[in-house]
Protein backbone atom coordinates (compact mmCIF):
# COMPACT_ATOMS: atom_id res chain seq x y z
CA UNK A 1 0.00 0.00 0.00
CA UNK A 2 0.67 3.48 -0.57
CA UNK A 3 0.93 5.75 2.77
CA UNK A 4 1.21 9.59 2.42
CA UNK A 5 2.17 11.41 5.37
CA UNK A 6 1.34 14.73 6.35
CA UNK A 7 3.01 17.02 9.20
CA UNK A 8 1.21 20.54 9.21
CA UNK A 9 4.42 22.84 10.78
CA UNK A 10 2.85 25.89 10.21
CA UNK A 11 3.95 29.45 11.83
CA UNK A 12 7.09 27.22 13.56
CA UNK A 13 10.08 26.57 13.89
CA UNK A 14 11.01 23.62 11.12
CA UNK A 15 10.33 20.70 12.16
CA UNK A 16 11.94 17.11 11.84
CA UNK A 17 9.28 14.62 12.50
CA UNK A 18 10.79 11.68 14.40
CA UNK A 19 7.94 9.46 14.69
CA UNK A 20 7.13 9.53 10.96
CA UNK A 21 10.64 9.22 10.11
CA UNK A 22 10.20 5.62 12.72
CA UNK A 23 7.06 4.53 10.84
CA UNK A 24 8.34 4.93 7.71
CA UNK A 25 11.09 2.89 7.85
CA UNK A 26 8.97 0.25 9.15
CA UNK A 27 6.30 0.43 6.87
CA UNK A 28 9.42 0.45 3.79
CA UNK A 29 11.01 -2.67 5.22
CA UNK A 30 7.79 -4.48 5.11
CA UNK A 31 7.21 -3.44 1.44
CA UNK A 32 4.77 -0.81 1.61
CA UNK A 33 5.55 2.70 -0.32
CA UNK A 34 5.49 6.04 1.51
CA UNK A 35 5.59 9.61 0.48
CA UNK A 36 5.62 12.70 2.76
CA UNK A 37 4.11 16.50 2.84
CA UNK A 38 5.85 18.97 5.18
CA UNK A 39 3.50 22.11 5.21
CA UNK A 40 5.52 24.96 6.94
CA UNK A 41 6.19 28.39 5.08
CA UNK A 42 10.00 27.89 5.41
CA UNK A 43 10.05 25.48 3.26
CA UNK A 44 7.07 26.40 1.00
CA UNK A 45 4.06 28.57 0.76
CA UNK A 46 0.74 26.48 2.71
CA UNK A 47 -1.66 24.90 0.27
CA UNK A 48 -4.24 25.82 -1.03
CA UNK A 49 -7.75 23.63 -1.89
CA UNK A 50 -6.81 23.39 -5.75
CA UNK A 51 -2.46 22.13 -4.15
CA UNK A 52 -3.80 19.62 -2.14
CA UNK A 53 -6.06 18.09 -5.32
CA UNK A 54 -2.62 18.22 -7.18
CA UNK A 55 -0.61 16.29 -4.35
CA UNK A 56 -3.06 14.04 -4.43
CA UNK A 57 -3.47 13.28 -7.92
CA UNK A 58 0.28 12.98 -8.06
CA UNK A 59 0.42 10.41 -4.86
CA UNK A 60 -2.55 8.52 -5.32
CA UNK A 61 -1.88 7.57 -1.67
CA UNK A 62 -4.34 4.09 -0.13
CA UNK A 63 -3.73 5.84 3.41
CA UNK A 64 -3.05 9.59 4.69
CA UNK A 65 -1.84 9.85 7.96
CA UNK A 66 -1.45 13.52 10.20
CA UNK A 67 1.36 13.80 13.01
CA UNK A 68 -0.68 16.73 14.26
CA UNK A 69 -0.02 18.95 17.70
CA UNK A 70 -2.75 20.81 18.92
CA UNK A 71 -2.16 24.23 18.01
CA UNK A 72 -1.85 22.98 14.41
CA UNK A 73 -5.21 21.46 14.03
CA UNK A 74 -7.00 24.11 12.68
CA UNK A 75 -4.60 23.87 9.70
CA UNK A 76 -4.96 19.66 9.85
CA UNK A 77 -8.82 19.79 9.72
CA UNK A 78 -8.95 22.14 6.84
CA UNK A 79 -6.17 20.00 5.14
CA UNK A 80 -8.08 16.80 5.91
CA UNK A 81 -11.18 18.37 4.61
CA UNK A 82 -10.02 18.94 1.13
CA UNK A 83 -8.29 15.23 1.48
CA UNK A 84 -11.74 13.92 2.19
CA UNK A 85 -12.99 15.96 -0.80
CA UNK A 86 -10.19 14.48 -3.33
CA UNK A 87 -9.21 11.31 -2.45
CA UNK A 88 -10.78 8.15 -1.61
CA UNK A 89 -7.66 7.15 0.64
CA UNK A 90 -8.55 6.10 4.50
CA UNK A 91 -7.17 9.05 6.89
CA UNK A 92 -5.84 8.46 10.23
CA UNK A 93 -4.41 11.46 12.74
CA UNK A 94 -1.76 10.31 14.82
CA UNK A 95 0.02 12.82 16.88
CA UNK A 96 -0.46 14.22 20.49
CA UNK A 97 -3.03 16.00 19.33
CA UNK A 98 -4.68 12.69 18.53
CA UNK A 99 -3.17 10.67 21.63
CA UNK A 100 -4.66 13.79 24.08
CA UNK A 101 -8.27 14.32 22.71
CA UNK A 102 -8.73 11.47 20.32
CA UNK A 103 -12.63 11.75 20.88
CA UNK A 104 -12.73 14.94 19.58
CA UNK A 105 -10.90 13.91 16.81
CA UNK A 106 -12.93 11.26 15.69
CA UNK A 107 -16.20 12.85 16.19
CA UNK A 108 -14.84 15.96 13.79
CA UNK A 109 -15.71 13.25 11.19
CA UNK A 110 -12.62 14.15 9.21
CA UNK A 111 -10.89 11.12 9.55
CA UNK A 112 -11.48 7.20 9.76
CA UNK A 113 -8.85 6.84 12.42
CA UNK A 114 -6.86 7.72 15.32
CA UNK A 115 -3.80 6.26 16.25
CA UNK A 116 -2.71 6.93 19.71
CA UNK A 117 0.70 7.23 22.10
CA UNK A 118 3.89 5.38 20.43
CA UNK A 119 2.98 4.22 17.40
CA UNK A 120 5.70 1.84 15.78
CA UNK A 121 4.61 -1.81 15.29
CA UNK A 122 0.89 -0.38 15.63
CA UNK A 123 0.84 1.53 12.68
CA UNK A 124 2.09 -1.22 10.71
CA UNK A 125 -0.03 -4.18 12.04
CA UNK A 126 -2.98 -1.70 11.05
CA UNK A 127 -1.38 -0.97 6.94
CA UNK A 128 -0.63 -4.73 7.22
CA UNK A 129 -4.09 -5.55 7.50
CA UNK A 130 -5.75 -3.56 5.19
CA UNK A 131 -3.59 -4.15 2.62
CA UNK A 132 -4.69 -8.00 3.55
CA UNK A 133 -8.45 -6.84 3.70
CA UNK A 134 -8.65 -7.48 7.41
CA UNK A 135 -10.50 -6.20 10.26
CA UNK A 136 -8.33 -3.70 11.31
CA UNK A 137 -10.49 -2.52 14.88
CA UNK A 138 -8.13 -5.00 17.26
CA UNK A 139 -5.09 -3.72 16.10
CA UNK A 140 -3.59 -1.51 19.44
CA UNK A 141 -3.09 1.98 19.94
CA UNK A 142 -6.12 2.43 17.52
CA UNK A 143 -9.24 4.56 17.72
CA UNK A 144 -12.23 4.62 15.73
CA UNK A 145 -16.11 5.26 15.97
CA UNK A 146 -18.53 2.27 15.17
CA UNK A 147 -22.49 2.54 15.41
CA UNK A 148 -21.85 6.03 17.02
CA UNK A 149 -19.41 4.78 19.67
CA UNK A 150 -16.01 5.68 20.26
CA UNK A 151 -13.39 3.23 20.77
CA UNK A 152 -10.08 3.98 21.37
CA UNK A 153 -8.54 0.49 21.69
CA UNK A 154 -5.85 -0.24 24.71
CA UNK A 155 -1.60 0.82 23.77
CA UNK A 156 0.79 -1.98 23.22
CA UNK A 157 3.98 -1.97 24.89
CA UNK A 158 6.24 0.86 24.48
CA UNK A 159 8.81 0.29 21.51
CA UNK A 160 12.48 -1.19 22.50
CA UNK A 161 14.72 2.17 20.61
CA UNK A 162 18.03 -0.16 20.19
CA UNK A 163 15.52 -2.32 18.25
CA UNK A 164 13.80 -0.15 15.62
CA UNK A 165 15.21 0.24 12.16
CA UNK A 166 17.14 3.94 11.40
CA UNK A 167 15.33 6.66 10.76
CA UNK A 168 14.29 7.01 7.17
CA UNK A 169 15.38 10.31 5.84
CA UNK A 170 14.75 9.88 2.12
CA UNK A 171 11.31 10.99 2.69
CA UNK A 172 12.04 14.06 3.40
CA UNK A 173 13.38 17.13 1.33
CA UNK A 174 16.44 16.58 3.95
CA UNK A 175 19.14 19.19 2.47
CA UNK A 176 16.42 21.87 2.28
CA UNK A 177 15.26 21.27 5.86
CA UNK A 178 19.21 21.94 6.80
CA UNK A 179 19.37 24.80 4.59
CA UNK A 180 16.30 26.47 5.87
CA UNK A 181 18.30 25.58 9.64
CA UNK A 182 21.25 26.93 8.63
CA UNK A 183 23.00 23.46 9.26
CA UNK A 184 20.96 22.59 12.13
CA UNK A 185 20.46 18.99 12.24
CA UNK A 186 18.56 16.99 14.96
CA UNK A 187 18.60 13.80 16.64
CA UNK A 188 17.18 11.68 19.25
CA UNK A 189 18.91 9.17 21.79
CA UNK A 190 16.44 8.51 24.06
CA UNK A 191 12.35 9.22 24.45
CA UNK A 192 10.62 9.85 27.52
CA UNK A 193 10.92 11.82 30.89
CA UNK A 194 10.68 10.96 34.43
CA UNK A 195 9.23 14.20 35.38
CA UNK A 196 5.20 15.19 35.98
CA UNK A 197 5.42 18.40 34.76
CA UNK A 198 1.26 19.79 34.39
CA UNK A 199 2.11 21.68 31.07
CA UNK A 200 3.72 18.43 29.57
CA UNK A 201 1.76 16.04 27.61
CA UNK A 202 4.14 13.46 29.29
CA UNK A 203 2.49 12.63 32.40
CA UNK A 204 -1.16 11.82 29.92
CA UNK A 205 0.86 9.51 28.31
CA UNK A 206 2.68 7.61 31.37
CA UNK A 207 -1.18 7.76 32.97
CA UNK A 208 -2.61 5.81 29.48
CA UNK A 209 -0.19 3.31 29.32
CA UNK A 210 -0.10 2.47 32.82
CA UNK A 211 -3.21 1.91 32.72
CA UNK A 212 -3.51 -0.36 29.75
CA UNK A 213 -0.99 -2.07 30.37
CA UNK A 214 -1.40 -2.24 34.09
CA UNK A 215 1.91 -1.46 35.12
CA UNK A 216 4.24 0.49 37.32
CA UNK A 217 5.94 3.56 35.66
CA UNK A 218 9.29 1.47 36.38
CA UNK A 219 7.78 -1.02 35.04
CA UNK A 220 6.70 0.87 31.93
CA UNK A 221 10.28 1.41 30.56
CA UNK A 222 9.12 5.02 29.63
CA UNK A 223 12.65 6.37 29.27
CA UNK A 224 14.44 4.53 27.02
CA UNK A 225 17.75 5.16 25.00
CA UNK A 226 18.86 4.50 21.25
CA UNK A 227 22.37 1.89 21.36
CA UNK A 228 24.90 4.54 21.21
CA UNK A 229 26.23 2.53 17.88
CA UNK A 230 23.19 2.90 16.65
CA UNK A 231 23.62 7.00 17.10
CA UNK A 232 26.63 6.54 15.68
CA UNK A 233 25.93 4.98 12.61
CA UNK A 234 23.12 7.86 12.28
CA UNK A 235 25.39 10.45 12.73
CA UNK A 236 28.22 8.51 9.97
CA UNK A 237 25.15 8.27 8.05
CA UNK A 238 24.21 11.71 8.31
CA UNK A 239 27.52 13.29 7.26
CA UNK A 240 28.37 11.10 4.64
CA UNK A 241 25.03 11.61 2.91
CA UNK A 242 24.18 15.69 3.71
CA UNK A 243 26.04 19.15 3.33
CA UNK A 244 26.09 22.10 5.14
CA UNK A 245 25.58 20.46 8.26
CA UNK A 246 27.01 23.15 11.26
CA UNK A 247 25.18 21.65 14.05
CA UNK A 248 23.60 18.71 15.83
CA UNK A 249 20.65 19.49 18.48
CA UNK A 250 19.81 16.63 20.68
CA UNK A 251 15.88 17.14 20.74
CA UNK A 252 15.61 14.27 23.76
CA UNK A 253 13.38 15.41 26.62
CA UNK A 254 16.09 15.14 28.94
CA UNK A 255 19.62 14.18 27.65
CA UNK A 256 21.29 14.55 30.74
CA UNK A 257 19.46 11.68 32.75
CA UNK A 258 21.67 9.39 32.42
CA UNK A 259 25.35 9.95 33.52
CA UNK A 260 26.65 7.05 32.14
CA UNK A 261 25.16 6.77 28.99
CA UNK A 262 26.54 10.52 28.29
CA UNK A 263 29.51 9.52 29.84
CA UNK A 264 30.15 6.66 27.29
CA UNK A 265 28.39 8.68 24.22
CA UNK A 266 30.85 11.71 24.51
CA UNK A 267 33.71 8.96 24.66
CA UNK A 268 32.63 7.85 21.47
CA UNK A 269 31.11 10.54 19.30
CA UNK A 270 34.87 12.08 19.52
CA UNK A 271 35.76 8.96 17.50
CA UNK A 272 33.16 9.31 14.82
CA UNK A 273 32.55 13.03 14.63
CA UNK A 274 34.17 16.75 14.70
CA UNK A 275 30.41 18.63 14.67
CA UNK A 276 29.22 20.80 17.96
CA UNK A 277 26.00 19.98 19.53
CA UNK A 278 23.31 20.96 22.04
CA UNK A 279 21.77 19.22 24.49
CA UNK A 280 18.74 19.55 26.96
CA UNK A 281 19.60 19.22 30.30
CA UNK A 282 18.26 19.13 33.67
CA UNK A 283 18.57 21.52 36.79
CA UNK A 284 18.43 18.19 39.17
CA UNK A 285 20.70 15.90 36.20
CA UNK A 286 23.61 18.60 35.48
CA UNK A 287 26.97 18.17 37.12
CA UNK A 288 30.68 18.37 36.73
CA UNK A 289 31.12 14.74 35.31
CA UNK A 290 28.41 15.21 32.89
CA UNK A 291 29.41 18.93 32.45
CA UNK A 292 33.09 17.79 31.73
CA UNK A 293 32.26 14.83 29.30
CA UNK A 294 30.01 17.83 27.28
CA UNK A 295 32.61 19.84 26.63
CA UNK A 296 35.23 17.50 25.99
CA UNK A 297 33.37 16.31 23.09
CA UNK A 298 32.50 19.12 21.17
CA UNK A 299 29.29 20.44 22.98
CA UNK A 300 28.17 24.20 22.78
CA UNK A 301 24.91 24.95 24.13
CA UNK A 302 23.53 23.37 27.03
CA UNK A 303 19.40 24.00 27.00
CA UNK A 304 17.34 23.95 30.72
CA UNK A 305 13.91 24.24 31.63
CA UNK A 306 13.44 26.62 33.77
CA UNK A 307 9.77 27.78 32.78
CA UNK A 308 10.04 30.58 35.82
CA UNK A 309 11.17 32.11 38.16
CA UNK A 310 8.64 32.41 41.13
CA UNK A 311 8.62 29.59 43.60
CA UNK A 312 5.20 29.50 43.92
CA UNK A 313 4.64 29.13 40.46
CA UNK A 314 7.35 26.27 39.73
CA UNK A 315 5.70 24.20 42.71
CA UNK A 316 1.90 24.89 42.92
CA UNK A 317 1.43 25.48 38.97
CA UNK A 318 3.93 23.71 37.10
CA UNK A 319 5.05 20.90 39.40
CA UNK A 320 8.70 21.52 38.94
CA UNK A 321 10.88 21.33 42.24
CA UNK A 322 13.70 22.86 42.14
CA UNK A 323 15.13 25.65 43.54
CA UNK A 324 16.57 29.37 42.55
CA UNK A 325 20.16 28.48 43.53
CA UNK A 326 20.20 25.11 42.26
CA UNK A 327 19.32 27.27 38.43
CA UNK A 328 22.20 29.44 39.04
CA UNK A 329 24.66 26.82 39.95
CA UNK A 330 23.55 24.72 36.90
CA UNK A 331 23.88 27.57 34.97
CA UNK A 332 27.61 28.30 36.43
CA UNK A 333 28.47 25.03 36.17
CA UNK A 334 27.98 24.91 32.76
CA UNK A 335 29.86 28.42 32.10
CA UNK A 336 32.72 26.59 34.09
CA UNK A 337 33.06 23.87 31.64
CA UNK A 338 33.13 26.58 28.58
CA UNK A 339 30.00 26.26 27.00
CA UNK A 340 26.98 28.42 26.43
CA UNK A 341 23.77 28.24 29.00
CA UNK A 342 20.04 28.39 27.40
CA UNK A 343 16.97 28.57 29.66
CA UNK A 344 13.27 27.74 28.85
CA UNK A 345 10.76 30.37 30.09
CA UNK A 346 6.94 30.96 30.13
CA UNK A 347 4.65 34.12 30.89
CA UNK A 348 1.08 34.35 31.75
CA UNK A 349 0.62 31.46 33.57
CA UNK A 350 -2.70 30.62 35.38
CA UNK A 351 -2.39 32.40 38.87
CA UNK A 352 0.67 33.91 38.25
CA UNK A 353 1.27 37.78 39.56
CA UNK A 354 3.44 40.94 38.24
CA UNK A 355 5.62 40.01 40.88
CA UNK A 356 6.17 36.14 39.40
CA UNK A 357 6.61 37.73 36.31
CA UNK A 358 9.37 40.12 37.73
CA UNK A 359 11.02 37.44 39.69
CA UNK A 360 11.44 35.29 36.12
CA UNK A 361 13.27 38.50 35.08
CA UNK A 362 14.96 38.96 37.83
CA UNK A 363 15.95 35.20 37.67
CA UNK A 364 17.44 35.69 34.30
CA UNK A 365 19.21 39.00 35.64
CA UNK A 366 21.31 37.17 38.48
CA UNK A 367 22.36 34.18 36.97
CA UNK A 368 23.09 35.67 33.28
CA UNK A 369 22.62 32.09 31.34
CA UNK A 370 24.02 32.60 27.63
CA UNK A 371 20.51 32.89 26.30
CA UNK A 372 16.74 32.57 27.01
CA UNK A 373 13.90 31.43 25.31
CA UNK A 374 10.30 32.94 26.27
CA UNK A 375 7.04 32.22 25.25
CA UNK A 376 4.04 32.60 26.50
CA UNK A 377 1.96 29.62 28.43
CA UNK A 378 -0.28 27.45 26.25
CA UNK A 379 -3.03 25.10 27.66
CA UNK A 380 -3.00 21.71 25.83
CA UNK A 381 -6.13 19.83 25.95
CA UNK A 382 -5.60 16.79 28.62
CA UNK A 383 -2.84 18.12 30.96
CA UNK A 384 -3.43 19.64 34.27
CA UNK A 385 -2.29 22.74 33.34
CA UNK A 386 -5.23 23.21 31.18
CA UNK A 387 -7.37 21.94 33.79
CA UNK A 388 -5.63 24.84 35.91
CA UNK A 389 -6.36 27.43 33.64
CA UNK A 390 -9.95 26.13 32.73
CA UNK A 391 -11.34 26.05 36.47
CA UNK A 392 -9.50 29.41 37.00
CA UNK A 393 -11.16 30.85 33.17
CA UNK A 394 -8.68 32.16 32.48
CA UNK A 395 -8.75 30.82 28.64
CA UNK A 396 -10.22 33.33 25.81
CA UNK A 397 -12.24 30.41 23.72
CA UNK A 398 -11.59 31.92 20.51
CA UNK A 399 -7.78 33.01 20.84
CA UNK A 400 -7.28 29.51 22.18
CA UNK A 401 -8.90 27.51 19.05
CA UNK A 402 -6.88 30.37 16.85
CA UNK A 403 -3.97 30.61 17.77
CA UNK A 404 -0.50 28.22 15.88
CA UNK A 405 2.38 29.56 18.07
CA UNK A 406 2.84 30.55 21.50
CA UNK A 407 5.40 33.42 20.92
CA UNK A 408 3.17 36.22 19.43
CA UNK A 409 0.42 36.80 22.53
CA UNK A 410 -1.45 34.86 25.34
CA UNK A 411 -4.71 32.91 25.05
CA UNK A 412 -5.18 33.54 28.80
CA UNK A 413 -7.24 36.59 30.09
CA UNK A 414 -5.79 38.06 33.32
CA UNK A 415 -7.71 41.70 33.19
CA UNK A 416 -6.50 44.60 30.84
CA UNK A 417 -4.08 46.06 33.39
CA UNK A 418 -1.93 42.29 33.37
CA UNK A 419 -2.96 41.42 29.89
CA UNK A 420 -0.80 44.92 28.90
CA UNK A 421 1.70 44.23 30.90
CA UNK A 422 2.50 41.08 29.97
CA UNK A 423 2.15 42.12 26.01
CA UNK A 424 4.69 44.46 26.75
CA UNK A 425 7.09 41.70 28.24
CA UNK A 426 6.13 39.19 25.73
CA UNK A 427 7.85 41.62 23.02
CA UNK A 428 11.03 42.96 24.62
CA UNK A 429 12.13 40.82 27.31
CA UNK A 430 15.85 41.38 27.09
CA UNK A 431 14.62 45.23 28.22
CA UNK A 432 13.78 43.87 31.51
CA UNK A 433 16.36 41.67 32.12
CA UNK A 434 18.89 44.37 31.28
CA UNK A 435 17.20 47.01 33.14
CA UNK A 436 17.26 44.66 36.50
CA UNK A 437 20.89 42.71 35.78
CA UNK A 438 23.79 44.33 37.47
CA UNK A 439 25.48 44.88 34.07
CA UNK A 440 26.93 48.46 32.69
CA UNK A 441 23.80 48.84 30.61
CA UNK A 442 20.99 48.61 33.27
CA UNK A 443 20.47 52.37 33.68
CA UNK A 444 19.94 53.28 30.21
CA UNK A 445 17.47 49.83 30.00
CA UNK A 446 15.71 51.37 33.33
CA UNK A 447 14.93 54.27 31.71
CA UNK A 448 13.51 52.50 28.55
CA UNK A 449 11.77 50.16 30.43
CA UNK A 450 10.14 52.54 32.64
CA UNK A 451 8.87 54.24 29.49
CA UNK A 452 6.96 51.30 28.20
CA UNK A 453 5.29 50.40 31.48
CA UNK A 454 3.66 54.12 31.87
CA UNK A 455 2.26 53.36 28.06
CA UNK A 456 -1.66 52.41 27.87
CA UNK A 457 -3.27 49.87 25.70
CA UNK A 458 -3.35 52.72 22.96
CA UNK A 459 0.20 54.08 22.97
CA UNK A 460 1.56 50.49 23.26
CA UNK A 461 -0.16 49.75 20.21
CA UNK A 462 1.77 52.68 18.34
CA UNK A 463 4.93 51.77 20.17
CA UNK A 464 4.86 48.24 19.96
CA UNK A 465 5.85 47.60 16.24
CA UNK A 466 9.33 49.48 16.39
CA UNK A 467 10.39 47.84 19.47
CA UNK A 468 12.65 45.22 17.59
CA UNK A 469 14.09 47.67 15.22
CA UNK A 470 15.09 49.75 18.29
CA UNK A 471 16.86 46.89 20.04
CA UNK A 472 18.78 46.23 17.17
CA UNK A 473 20.17 49.85 16.88
CA UNK A 474 20.46 50.29 20.59
CA UNK A 475 22.57 46.41 20.07
CA UNK A 476 24.63 47.92 17.78
CA UNK A 477 25.73 51.32 19.98
CA UNK A 478 27.06 48.72 22.94
CA UNK A 479 28.68 46.59 21.13
CA UNK A 480 30.47 49.10 19.70
CA UNK A 481 31.88 49.93 22.86
CA UNK A 482 32.12 46.70 24.27
CA UNK A 483 29.28 46.70 26.69
CA UNK A 484 27.80 43.30 27.64
CA UNK A 485 23.49 43.54 27.32
CA UNK A 486 21.58 41.07 26.20
CA UNK A 487 19.65 41.64 22.49
CA UNK A 488 17.08 39.86 20.38
CA UNK A 489 18.89 37.34 18.18
CA UNK A 490 18.44 34.16 16.07
CA UNK A 491 14.40 34.46 16.57
CA UNK A 492 11.83 37.32 17.79
CA UNK A 493 11.39 35.37 20.92
CA UNK A 494 14.85 34.63 21.74
CA UNK A 495 17.46 36.87 23.98
CA UNK A 496 20.91 36.56 24.01
CA UNK A 497 24.14 37.37 25.49
CA UNK A 498 26.19 39.96 23.23
CA UNK A 499 29.62 38.13 24.17
CA UNK A 500 28.46 35.27 22.39
CA UNK A 501 27.44 36.52 19.77
CA UNK A 502 29.73 39.15 18.69
CA UNK A 503 32.57 36.30 19.01
CA UNK A 504 30.05 34.07 17.14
Amino acid sequence: MKVLFIYPNSESQVGFNYGVACLSAELKNSGHQVAFWQLCEDIEPLPDEAKVADILQKEQPDVIGFSVVTNQWQLSARIAAWCRKHSSAILICGGVHATLLGEDVLKSGLFDYIMVGESEGAFLDFVDRLEKGLDVHSVSNLGYIENDKVTINPVRKLPELSQLPRKDYDIFDFQRIIDAKHGWVGLMASRGCPFNCTYCFNHTMVKKYRNDLQCSFKGLNYIRHHSIEQMLNEIRFLEQTYQNITMYIFDDDLFTYDQSYVVEFCKEFKKVSKMPFVVNGHIGFWDDIRAAALADAGCKIVKFGVESGSPKIRKQVMNRHMTNQQIEEAIAITHRHGMHSSCFLMIGLPDENREDVMQTIQLMADSKPGRYRWTFFYPFPGTESYNLADKGSYINRQKFESLVNFTDESCLEFGEEHNLFLKKIGKIFPWFVNANSDLEVAPFYRQQVEELLALDEQQWQHEAEGLREKDKIFSERFVAEGKSHYAIKYNRFMGVISDYFVNE
